[in-house]
């Protein structure tokens, strides 16, 4: 059996039946399987997950009882083969079908045949198989094609035009590049940028931030310059937050809902080690990441300590200089990154985040001294989590301004989808001692 097939399945059995997230669920398969071609496992992951509404649109048509018939395993295998037969080129079709019927023997013996037969009509099909009509329902033609939830691609279409919508479903299933913080404490870019050179990568600046760098090759945190600190994985949208907040050395510092610590770390180097941060997260266990990450990079002005961020820390209040709310939040804009979260469903839990993303924004911005700055992120493109909540919010807080917001979106700036709210408190110390 293939090690590379068998490394994507059960990657993708991780993401189906525990609800994993797809890029932690893979690095920890590579690490088991140790497959040989770690381009080639990440490409049939992702494309599956990236197409997964179109993939089982064309199974549907191929087994006699639709696609709703079939249990994991099985509905996995057929993914994964389809995937191969429909959009990768470099793998002949016979490989495909026949390591498709490997996987079958091993994980759901009894269905190889039926594996072995969709597959092949599939492959005699393709070219004449057709998505539905757009003009009968286009909500669910783009569902199909672009393989998102239709309640996103609906809640999209209140705020942005069809057109719009259409470029941002097609850029949210574009591959994300990877980039890095590079490490000020550390490291100077030219010299970092000479290190993964003379290690085989290519690299480019960022378009955003002075120490983003784009880098292309493998292994990359195999090396030892990640193992010595020079660098951290991380999304330009996301090292922005910590440019937006400008933290100044010596500042207090508070980040309310910390882990896994990318931007907490981002802050402590733009302060170079002096001040203090206090990392906070509900969940003790999230926060030992941060502390690892932080011993990594060399870090030592981190304090973390867990804390629910929707409760008010009366020994905080007024006391911080700046203030970071990275909330939970539905994660629209990092489908790049997670396609899994294209398939949420609109839960009730859904419903409810901007109540609670309100709660926490209320409680946190407490702690911002007078003169301080409040900001407020998340990684989505909904409204409702981002303007309607900050709307909410300064209806309340008289002593807060705005000074500045940034919507970062896949199809404009080619980076995660990103909203970044920067505020200002005026009032006098004091002043709000009441509503504690």
């Amino acid at each position: 059996m293939d090690v590379n097939r068998k490394t994507a399945y059960l990657t993708l059995v991780d993401v189906e039946a525990k609800r994993a997230y797809s890029n932690l669920a893979l690095n920890h398969k590579i690490a088991l399987t140790k497959p040989n071609s770690q381009a080639f496992v990440r490409e049939l992951v992702y494309g599956v997950l990236e197409n997964k509404l179109t993939l089982d649109y064309y199974i549907d048509k191929l087994v006699m009882n639709g696609v709703d018939s079939l249990k994991n395993p099985e509905l996995i295998i057929l993914r994964m083969g389809v995937y191969q037969l429909g959009y990768m080129d470099s793998v002949p079709e016979y490989a495909a079908i026949n390591e498709s019927v490997d996987l079958a023997k091993k994980y759901c013996k009894s269905k190889a045949g039926l594996i072995n037969g969709v597959l092949r009509e599939y492959q005699n099909r393709k070219i004449s198989m057709r998505l539905p009509e757009r003009d009968l329902d286009e909500i669910n033609y783009l569902s199909i094609k672009y393989s998102y939830a239709p309640w996103i691609i609906e809640l999209w279409l209140r705020y942005y035009s069809m057109s719009f919508v259409e470029s941002l479903l097609k850029a949210g299933n574009e591959r994300a590049p990877l980039t890095i913080r590079m490490n000020w404490l550390k490291v100077i870019k030219k010299d970092l940028v000479k290190a993964l050179t003379d290690r085989g990568f290519q690299v480019e600046d960022g378009k955003l931030c002075e120490n983003a760098i784009n880098v292309k090759g493998s292994g990359l945190l195999s090396t030892d310059l990640y193992e010595m600190g020079l660098f951290t994985p991380q999304d330009e949208s996301s090292m922005l937050v910590a440019e937006k907040l400008n933290p100044q050395h010596g500042d207090l510092v508070m980040d309310v809902c910390a882990a896994p610590g990318g931007k907490t770390t981002a802050i402590a180097e733009r302060m170079n080690n002096t001040g203090k941060i206090i990392a906070s997260d509900i969940y003790r266990r999230k926060l030992d990441q941060v502390d690892k990450e932080a011993k990594r990079l060399g870090i030592t002005n981190i304090e973390t300590r867990s804390w629910d961020a929707t409760r008010v820390d009366s020994t905080m209040v007024q006391k911080a200089d700046r203030v970071l709310v990275d909330v939970p939040c539905s994660g629209l804009g990092v489908v790049r990154r997670k396609p899994e979260i294209k398939y949420k469903e609109m839960s009730n839990e859904l419903h409810l985040l901007p109540k609670k993303q309100l709660a926490i924004l209320s409680a946190s911005s407490s702690y911002v001294k007078p003169g301080g700055t409040l900001v407020y992120s998340t990684c989505t493109i909904n409204p409702e989590e981002n303007e309607r909540v900050i709307g909410e919010f300064l209806k309340k807080h008289g002593m807060f301004h705005k000074t500045e917001r940034t919507l970062l979106l896949p199809n404009v700036n080619g980076t995660d989808g990103f909203f970044i709210c920067v505020m200002k408190r005026e009032d006098v110390l004091g002043d709000v001692l009441e509503e504690v």
